[in-house]
């Protein structure tokens, strides 16, 4: 990711003088300093591990695809639909400059489907040898209010944001413990990253079948990570708010509307997918080995509820 800021950065006004949450609530952006996003080393941390990325061809899942890859793993993209964003996507994988970059390719399943993730899972192993990093990804919307939602609706949300989650989740801890721990590759058998939303703890009027799917990706991940944390595999999530992707192009694309978004992070900037990246990356790697069993949230703050800022 680039550096976005531009050379004339305005100062915050009065310096030195205390800042109240209403008045850095009133600030306008021009008073505020620009934005500068991060740019960070790629290491090969994930050197010789195997991943599974579930929705992979766009999105957040295109971003850590690319970024698992650029860190040293062979990578299997995971999508369903049209092939040609998939195959874009390995094809940027595998040629993003880095010399210590892994392979990538591309397997169609839908995650819902128990069979179709059993053959993923074959076709990889096929392909890799065996899988260390399974990334939870696949995830959709099909929002209505409650009168207006059908069964379809609800089933479908939650056949792939949470039994897809499962079904993938089953398959990776079962290689895991076939294989065990392989010391030079990983002092862990396996890692699964589930990524979830922040309306895992934040209601969402509207989208109660996504929200009610994420808040069953919380529990299912903690009670999983309890589970097989004495076989050394580690399972935790990823809660995004609000990223630059597709799926909430609405939000961001229209000026007033990118605004209006801004009131709800503290941090005063969208992120983007490769926040989430670089997060993932890390959270695979042995660096994390202690941590299992916890959400990270990636939100610039919108979990500290800013509505409450001025004391409510």
């Amino acid at each position: 990711m680039s550096q976005t800021s531009a050379p004339n950065s305005t100062p915050y006004p009065d310096a030195g003088k205390p800042m109240t949450s209403a008045r850095v609530r009133d600030l306008m952006p021009d008073q505020l300093p620009n934005i500068v996003m991060p740019e960070c080393e790629v290491r090969p941390v994930l050197k010789g591990q195997k991943a599974i990325i579930t929705g992979a061809s766009s999105g957040i899942g295109r971003a850590i695809a690319i970024g698992m890859c650029a860190a040293g793993a062979d990578v299997m993209i995971n999508f369903v639909g049209d092939d040609a964003p998939a195959l874009a996507a390995v094809e940027e994988a595998t040629h993003c400059g880095c010399s210590n970059r892994g392979r990538a390719i591309a397997h169609c399943a839908d995650v819902s489907d128990e069979s179709q993730v059993t053959e993923m899972f074959r076709a990889a192993r096929e392909e890799f040898g065996t899988v260390d990093i399974l990334i939870n990804n696949a995830g959709l919307q099909q929002d209505a209010a409650i009168e207006d939602m059908t069964l379809a609706q609800w089933n479908k949300v939650i056949g792939v944001n949470l039994t897809g989650q499962f079904l993938c989740a089953r398959e990776a801890i079962r290689e895991f413990k076939r294989r065990g721990v392989r010391r030079e590759i990983s002092c862990a058998a396996g890692k699964i990253i589930c990524i979830s939303s922040v309306h895992e703890v934040i209601p969402w009027a509207g989208h109660i079948n996504y929200a009610a799917s994420k808040g069953g990706v919380m529990l299912m991940m903690k009670s999983i990570a309890q589970e097989v944390a004495p076989y050394r595999i580690r399972v935790n999530s990823i809660g995004p708010g609000a990223i630059r992707t597709p799926i909430n192009r609405a939000a961001w694309e229209a000026p007033e509307a990118y605004r209006d978004l801004l009131k709800l992070i503290p941090y005063k900037r969208i992120g983007e997918p490769e926040d989430i990246a670089r997060a993932a990356v890390w959270l695979a790697s042995d660096e994390a080995d202690y941590i299992t069993g916890t959400t990270l949230f990636i939100d610039g703050g919108m979990t500290l509820y800013p509505g409450f800022e001025a004391g409510g």
